[in-house]
């Protein structure tokens, strides 16, 4: 019987992440001038919200918990913290700012919540690819993304030999 390969990496330095937020702020800006506000998810989309917010000049930074994981697992979704629905409405002329969108369990509930905010993430998986409206880099679903605020400065095994040993 064949053993299923290691999952593949991708590891995401500051820098990359940083060029990634500000090249997501250069598709934001070309689809509309002015955006009432931005939602951060959060944890996930509180740094790509917080540059996106500096490039755009938008002022108006609102937070939405959503928890759909634990360190590496999925879990069932869960609003943690919601928004002021006085404020943001259904949504219209608001950015809902995430880092990754992955199975799309986190896009499906802002998409219920938020029918008419503009879903933004910096990175985009196959399952969760239609549920966004904007985002910068394609991954494989096999694939984990480790971001900077997860990972710290080690020596690493070749790609070949870690394939080997899983």
């Amino acid at each position: 019987m064949a053993e299923s390969p290691a999952p593949k990496r991708f590891l995401v330095s500051w820098d990359q992440f940083h060029r990634d937020c500000k090249a997501l702020a250069w598709r934001l800006i070309e689809k509309r001038d002015e955006w009432k506000g931005i939602i951060a998810i959060t944890r996930g989309g509180l740094i790509p919200a917080g540059i996106v917010a500096r490039e755009l000049e938008i002022l108006l930074v609102e937070t939405i918990g959503i928890s759909s994981y634990d360190d590496q697992k999925q879990h069932q979704t869960k609003v943690i913290k919601g928004i002021d629905e006085k404020t943001v409405g259904s949504g219209e002329g608001w950015l809902v700012i995430d880092d990754l969108v992955d199975s799309g369990s986190t896009a499906k509930v802002i998409r219920k919540m938020l029918p008419k905010a503009h879903l933004a993430t910096v990175y985009a998986k196959p399952a969760g690819e239609p549920l966004v409206d904007t985002y910068i880099t394609w991954v494989s679903q096999d694939t984990w993304i480790y971001f900077p605020w997860d990972i710290d400065i080690q020596p690493m095994d070749p790609i070949a030999s870690v394939r080997k040993q899983g």
